[in-house]
């Protein structure tokens, strides 16, 4: 099956043509992804009108490039998939109105796809990895812990009480000046920093279970650059790195408990167990090492995508709508653009972490 994937939940605007064979192998024909960092940069942060009018002028453009990349035309197509949410819902409306079209003009199947579930399967865009595995999606938007038990099935077993991880990182680079996107601008200026000069506390030390936090964190980086009385480079440096350890800390202990409920979980599962790592923080250095060191103390073998498909894409949205496709799934026209979707609903009802309102429980 080929499959033309398109993305557009955030701040990137992604196109992709996917096959996926028979036996689950896939191979990704094309693959384009359109930042839009300079015009955020401005901001410290992503603006949704911003991101929602950029998507809106490239997704048909890069929909069209990725078809002539794959050297196919829309007519090869056995389905066309856009992410649905969870996300801006501006963002999201351009990729799936796009997908809509597209879908009703070349009489092609529509799929509409969870963005985390494209995370939660995105492993298999490098290698047929089996079911089950542990995900950590750690992104600007999402922080939590999956069990990726099966196709569609997904349980969660930790989430933030608060912010992402990629705020945290965001916040503390516009608190330094550091500059936008904020984790590759701390873990560059973490480069030369001493990350012991600063004391920043541990979120969450009394508290059980695989939950996260890091609202404490970014205050604890304010007040500290805020008692600096004329901070030069080195201070930067120094609470940067300070930063980038605390949250690789924070990542990997909590994680470290996921760990031995899967394992729990499934006692008679090979080890190392797959523990995989996606979103943008998975590119983080620092963050990468302290998930190895604990995967390796529990049994796991730590599994990272390359960046380009940690980050969002739309090759893994691609692969999600194949994975559906094959099982002879398919979406409406009317299927809604959402701003919450999380991947284990029953969860997030009957579960939540961080409350729902009228757009339904966080993801």
């Amino acid at each position: 099956m080929t499959v033309l994937g398109l993305e557009s939940s955030c701040d990137e605007t992604a196109a992709a043509v996917l096959r996926r064979h028979g036996d689950g192998r896939v191979e990704v024909l094309s693959d384009i992804v359109l930042g839009q960092e300079a015009a955020h940069a401005p901001f410290g942060g992503v603006v949704p009108e911003i991101a929602a009018r950029a998507h809106a002028e490239a997704i048909d453009g890069l929909a069209r490039e990725a078809l002539s990349q794959a050297g196919m035309t829309l007519a090869d197509m056995d389905g066309i998939a856009a992410t649905s949410g969870p996300g801006l819902i501006g963002g999201v409306m351009a990729a799936l109105m796009t997908a809509k079209g597209l879908a009703l003009g070349a009489g092609k199947p529509l799929i509409a796809v969870n963005h985390l579930e494209g995370h939660a399967l995105s492993p298999r865009l490098v290698e047929p990895l089996d079911f089950p595995w542990l995900l950590l999606l750690v992104s600007g938007g999402h922080t939590q812990l999956i069990s990726v038990e099966d196709f569609g099935r997904y349980r969660r077993l930790g989430s933030t009480l608060d912010d992402a991880a990629g705020e945290a990182f965001d916040k503390s680079a516009k608190v330094m000046g550091l500059g936008f996107p904020g984790g590759p601008a701390v873990e560059r200026a973490a480069q030369t920093g001493n990350a012991s000069r600063f004391d920043l506390p541990e979120p969450l030390q009394r508290r059980a279970g695989c939950d996260f936090s890091f609202a404490g964190l970014k205050t604890a980086v304010r007040e500290t650059w805020d008692s600096i009385p004329e901070p030069d480079d080195q201070d930067k440096a120094d609470l940067a790195a300070a930063a980038q350890s605390a949250i690789a800390a924070h990542l990997a202990r909590r994680t470290e408990r996921a760990m031995e409920s899967f394992a729990e979980a499934f006692p008679h599962l090979a080890r190392p167990m797959p523990l995989v790592v996606a979103g943008g923080v998975a590119a983080n250095s620092e963050v990468r090492a302290a998930l190895k060191s604990a995967a390796e103390r529990q049994g796991f073998r730590l599994i990272h995508p390359p960046s380009k498909w940690c980050t969002d894409n739309a090759a893994m949205i691609a692969l999600a709508g194949a994975e559906h496709l094959a099982r002879g799934e398919t979406d409406a026209l009317d299927a809604p653009a959402r701003a919450r979707w999380p991947l284990d609903a029953d969860a997030a009802t009957l579960s939540p972490i961080i409350g729902a309102g009228r757009k339904g429980p966080k993801a």
